[in-house]
């Protein structure tokens, strides 16, 4: 069951200090917090404020809090139902229309018989306009991943200005720079999931205060780059490496900063930057529609992205639940011992995806007892499979889920695979099929698949494109980025308009499995700005649509 903590929201009145520090390591009393509606950054002013607040108002508000003193949907949650949409998971439970947020529209079966979507309405964008509602506060899907970011972005605004009023006790041209580019980076990165699942958004630069003027999502993906360049520029003429590594070391908290969640040097940081930059690219434009240019682009960026001995932006569980709990993530909602068994259920066509012999399916996923689920809630969410809690100890063999304390590396932004794999696809559309083959393979390798090499075996174009695409899904799997892809790939639009997915495995309600089912999601592409926003924050005049027109 998800549960959810409601609020009602304008960007001025839910940033909030007062969770700053707790159980991220410093002392609460640094901040002295009066209302957490009205904050103020008075006792951020010295180097160990600054320090908590660009940690815990990065981690707590931007991740963890939508209200002062309570709990909201995790950001990681909110990250989910990217999955859902994209059919890595599925869900059964009604809170927050998860049944039907990722319910398609209908499921043609082997037999030819039609399994309509059992929910009203059927279409999602029917639904998603019926409950963008104000009214429906912790109920409205649409809500929590805005919430979220521009908390992230009030938060980076806010070390922005408290950087320019610290007295440091040293190094103090370094130190301002690793605020700054701390909170350029993570701006960057909200304005990159704002302006990516979207249709319109809000660019505002001043801490504790908002603006009605609504950009379009375009506009929005600009103002990710351009943050991400500040971030980068700043990076390229840090003066002193060490106090570089020392400060930013004391921002990272210290149970992050195991596996590749050290602290970056400013290198590995701007390789992070590019890697994001060719993302905001790819996964905002039909793939047929992406032109050689910024094919070319993409290939610039992530032949300077991230590396596989890179530092990433990770999380971490700890014992105490600090940041989140090991049961807190994606697939740490997904992994039971039997299938159905947990509030993301596995789905039938992530499990597909798998080639035969590859050894993260033998280590991750468990054939058990076929789940039912409700058939009032939805017509695709059955499985016969199970995520393994923490693998099946099968040596250099990634593990999708683990929910014991700080034993799962939770990535928050690119990684290594994600760089490759969006290089690889890079090559494969600009004729380079065997390059892009040869990434496939090194990935795979990375992870322990044990799969024989498909560079080199004359697969022809369409057979590259399809290698790619099972890739992703399997690699990037409860990462939050398959609903991009199946917008991209046109996966997610009607029959008629050539979209869809085919030869899909469905177990019906009777328990048959079927293996050449026609799955229609019809899924919108971008969503509307939600009404918890703009009922306390109307367009001003000369605002973009803040409504998607299809």
């Amino acid at each position: 069951m998800i549960t959810f903590k409601i609020f009602n929201m304008k960007l001025r009145q839910i940033f909030i200090i007062g969770l700053l520090i707790t159980g991220l390591g410093a002392c609460k009393k640094q901040l002295d917090i009066k209302n957490p509606n009205q904050p103020t950054t008075d006792a951020a002013n010295s180097e160990q404020g600054i320090v908590s607040l660009a940690q815990g108002s990065i981690y707590i508000n931007g991740f963890t809090q939508v209200k002062y003193g309570e709990t909201g949907y995790l950001a990681f949650a909110a990250t989910g139902i990217h999955d859902v949409m994209g059919d890595i998971v599925g869900g059964e439970a009604a809170n927050a229309y998860l049944n039907q947020i990722g319910c398609p529209y209908q499921v043609i079966l082997d037999d030819g018989s039609v399994v309509l979507n059992p929910n009203s309405p059927k279409e999602q964008i029917e639904l998603i306009r019926n409950i963008n509602t104000n009214a429906n506060q912790g109920e409205n899907v649409l809500y929590y991943e805005w919430a979220f970011m521009y908390n992230l972005i009030a938060s980076a605004n806010s070390i922005l200005d408290g950087a320019e009023k610290v007295e440091f006790t040293s190094d103090a041209d370094t130190k301002k720079a690793v605020l700054q580019a701390w909170s350029y980076w993570w701006k960057g990165y909200a304005y990159s999931r704002i302006g990516s699942i979207y249709y319109a958004g809000i660019i505002n630069d001043a801490p504790f205060k908002t603006n009605g003027k609504y950009v379009t999502k375009e506009q929005i993906i600009a103002e990710s780059n351009a943050n991400l360049d500040k971030a980068a520029g700043i990076l390229g003429s840090i003066p002193s490496l060490d106090a570089y590594t020392t400060f930013l070391g004391k921002i990272i908290p210290s149970f992050f900063q195991v596996g590749k969640g050290g602290v970056p040097t400013p290198d590995m940081w701007k390789r992070n930057i590019n890697t994001l930059k060719a993302r905001n690219i790819l996964v905002n434009k039909k793939a047929s529609e992406l032109t050689a240019a910024e094919w070319g682009s993409i290939l610039s960026l992530v032949n300077s992205g991230i590396t596989s001995s890179d530092n990433v932006f990770t999380g971490r569980s700890n014992a105490n639940g600090d940041f989140i709990s090991g049961t807190t993530t994606i697939s740490g909602k997904t992994q039971s011992t039997k299938a159905g068994g947990n509030t993301y259920k596995l789905s039938e066509r992530w499990v597909q995806e798998f080639k035969t012999g590859d050894k993260r399916l033998a280590n991750n996923v468990a054939l058990t007892t076929t789940w039912i689920g409700n058939s009032d809630r939805g017509n695709s969410f059955n499985t016969r499979y199970a995520l393994v809690n923490g693998g099946n100890a099968m040596s250099g063999v990634v593990v999708y889920a683990n929910t014991d304390p700080g034993a799962y590396e939770l990535y928050i932004a690119g990684t290594y695979e994600e760089n490759e794999l969006m290089k690889a696809e890079a090559k494969i559309y600009t004729n380079d099929v065997e390059g892009g083959l040869a990434l496939i393979d090194a990935v795979r390798k990375n992870q322990g698949a044990g799969l024989p090499a498909v560079a080199g075996t004359s697969l022809t174009l369409a057979q590259a494109k399809e290698e790619l695409r099972r890739e992703r899904r399997v690699t990037l799997a409860f990462r939050g980025l398959a609903f991009y892809d199946a917008r991209r790939w046109g996966v997610i639009d009607a029959l008629t308009d050539g979209g869809g997915r085919k030869n899909a495995i469905v177990v019906t309600n009777a328990g048959v499995v079927n293996t050449k089912a026609t799955i229609e999601y019809k899924f919108l592409d971008y969503w509307d700005v939600p009404d918890n926003e703009l009922a306390y924050n109307p367009p001003a005049e000369g605002s973009a649509d803040v409504k998607n027109p299809k």
